[in-house]
């Protein structure tokens, strides 16, 4: 009788775990202080569906975001959520199998110089997850101009590798924030990657070229390369994949020619370069909502 029980007790515990639902997502606010000027502040770090269910290690993704985002890593990091891969797996419910952390970068001054997109903004209206199904999408910015391709400029714009006051202000952060993860998550660490659009692309080309180690891939958005950063990713050749819209007037597609070609010069073998030449500064919205970005990353793992 001892025996029946048992073998019942354990054919109702087996049946049990086989009809357990697999683990959701979830979203979680990780705080820390800024190396950079002290602050308190906190990153978004997404959690994917199934993360709890096994002992495996996760793909990482870093997420950088673009100027309209900034804000004070407190009440306005719901900002950065407007865009791009967690906008995606959170606010759309798309299943991305990475960890994807998302910080937001400081105003450094940027609150006080009139600019309309970051002073016109409300917290109440960044997008947000729905108790059950997903909102509309933003339709694509409207374009003025014809497509009739770009010409190489090599009159870059910028003294530096970009825009002032970027991402390179908070390398330090950046790198404490994905050590962070590593060591609070399974993560595989030979697929850790880094993506971002327009400020956020200048800071994907930068952090890129600077910490090759760390990097399986790296996918700048509508933000340009400078030819002082190639020598170092060709080096390692790091696997690349920039994107370009054909109609950006804000980031042009003609700057973005002399990095590349660059890239190339200094011997990279493993790097694409595409123009949406339908599309313009929010070419993002057609990137990140794909499916090609991500499997192509997930191509990518370090040696």
């Amino acid at each position: 009788m001892k025996s029946y029980f048992t073998i019942l007790l354990a054919a109702i515990t087996l049946l049990a775990c086989q009809s357990k639902a697999p683990s959701t997502e979830r979203l979680e606010t990780i705080p820390y202080t800024s190396q950079t000027d002290q602050s308190d502040r906190n990153y978004y770090l997404y959690v994917p569906k199934g993360y709890d269910d096994t002992q495996a290690d996760w793909p990482l993704m870093m997420f950088l975001h673009g100027h309209g985002e900034r804000g004070n890593g407190q009440e306005e990091l719901a900002y950065t959520m407007a865009h791009g891969p967690v906008y995606e797996a959170w606010v759309q419910r798309r299943d991305l199998p990475f960890l994807i952390i998302m910080p937001q970068l400081h105003m450094f001054g940027f609150d006080t110089l009139g600019v309309s997109y970051l002073l016109n903004r409300k917290v109440e209206n960044a997008p947000k997850r729905l108790q059950e199904g997903t909102p509309g999408r933003e339709p694509f910015f409207p374009t003025q101009i014809e497509m009739s391709g770009s010409v190489a400029n090599d009159s870059l714009p910028y003294e530096n590798y970009g825009p002032m006051r970027g991402w390179e202000m908070v390398e330090e952060d950046l790198v404490a924030m994905i050590e962070h993860v590593q060591n609070n998550y399974r993560v595989d660490t030979q697929r850790i990657y880094l993506t971002g659009l327009s400020y956020g692309g200048f800071g994907t080309w930068y952090m890129g070229s600077k910490h090759t180690d760390l990097f399986a891939a790296i996918s700048p958005i509508v933000g340009w390369g400078h030819p002082d950063l190639m020598p170092t990713l060709a080096g390692a050749q790091t696997p690349i994949w920039c994107v370009v819209g054909g109609r950006d007037e804000v980031v042009k597609s003609e700057y973005f020619y002399p990095g590349m070609n660059a890239l190339e010069a200094a011997g990279h073998k493993n790097f694409r370069f595409s123009t949406e030449e339908d599309l313009g500064h929010d070419t993002w919205k057609r990137v990140y909502a794909g499916e090609d970005i991500y499997n192509w990353m997930l191509k990518q793992k370090k040696q």
